[in-house]
């Protein structure tokens, strides 16, 4: 699966915007993923189930400690589909 860096964060976006019921507009590489969203703890299960359905890339818990804003999240997506190839 190779998917440039524009339409994997094109894709990302709408499929987050879409589940989580998120104005487009507000998604940006410097918006806060978890406030922007509005997830707690629990809707990181769903984020998981997402990213493994949309991306074929499992996310550990560890995964999410670092991240802060969509960008840190594209960064991780991209850096676990290139670790697959």
């Amino acid at each position: 699966m190779d998917i440039r860096n524009e339409e994997l964060i094109e894709k990302i976006n709408q499929v987050m915007a879409e589940e989580f019921e998120a104005d487009p507009e507000l998604i940006r590489p410097e918006a806060p993923l978890m406030e922007t969203l509005d997830l707690d703890s629990l809707d990181l299960v769903d984020v998981v189930v997402l990213v493994d359905n949309n991306f074929g890339v499992m996310l550990s818990a560890q995964d999410f400690s670092g991240l802060k804003t969509f960008q840190d999240f594209y960064d991780l997506i991209s850096r676990k589909m290139n670790e697959k190839k």
